[in-house]
């Protein structure tokens, strides 16, 4: 189970363990920057840490080295108006060398989905929480509505309330999925609607309800599909 492994420190050391604040100082800096180096120390450990195989310490080093060179060139060729390009570009190197290290073991096959139920769902988990909170905000950065009222509205919403309710409602979804009980996600679906969309009608703010709408929808897409993933 390399590959759910490997995919889970991943996500991790990605997503969970790397602050804004270490982005922005290794795209100002780059090589000179402290933080990237932190952040493929996290990776290579994080990665020897779920491999937990002492024979398997040179996948770990093989991760953290393949990971600073794809890290550096992303940082060194994105700018501004390719910076999402290269988002996914780098995340689709990291995959495929996580990949080749399950290929060259022989564990990159379907096999992979049939067993060990519990790193999968591990994997799904993480995916579900902050990193594919990252995926949607990228998705969605080129319709961020501007409205008059924006700054009110900040004041009366909790800090970060909109991203923590993305992440519970995909962990419930997922969790309704998983056990078999589709119904609980139409009742996700309903509830939200009820709540969210009757304050945005009421606003009259038709950009910000159609920028909410495709979000919660790619929300609900990315955690309706995971848990399908997990049960094939």
């Amino acid at each position: 189970m390399i590959f759910a492994q490997l995919i889970s420190a991943h996500l991790i050391g990605d997503f969970i363990l790397q602050p804004n604040a270490w982005v922005a100082d290794k795209e100002s800096k780059i090589l000179k920057s402290k933080y990237l180096y932190f952040h493929v120390l996290i990776h290579t450990i994080l990665s020897f840490i779920f491999l937990w195989n002492l024979e398997l310490w040179w996948v770990a080093v093989g991760v953290g080295i393949s990971h600073f060179i794809i890290d550096v060139c992303k940082l060194k060729f994105q700018t501004a108006e390719t910076k999402k390009n290269w988002f996914f570009i780098d995340q689709a190197l990291h995959l495929l060398v996580i990949a080749l290290f399950s290929f060259y073991f022989k564990e990159f096959n379907l096999e992979v989905f049939k067993n060990h139920n519990y790193l999968k769902i591990l994997m799904a988990v993480i995916f579900l929480t902050t990193p594919a909170s990252i995926f949607i905000k990228i998705l969605l950065s080129s319709w961020t509505p501007v409205t008059e009222e924006e700054g009110n509205n900040q004041n009366e919403s909790l800090s970060n309330a909109g991203k923590y309710i993305g992440i519970l409602e995909r962990l419930m979804v997922f969790t309704f999925i998983t056990v078999n009980h589709w119904e609980g996600v139409g009742f996700m679906i309903a509830a939200k609607s009820v709540f969210r969309f009757s304050d945005l009608a009421q606003a009259k703010q038709r950009k910000l309800t159609e920028y909410v709408l495709i979000g919660t929808l790619l929300s609900f897409g990315m955690a309706i599909l995971t848990g399908i993933l997990i049960k094939i």
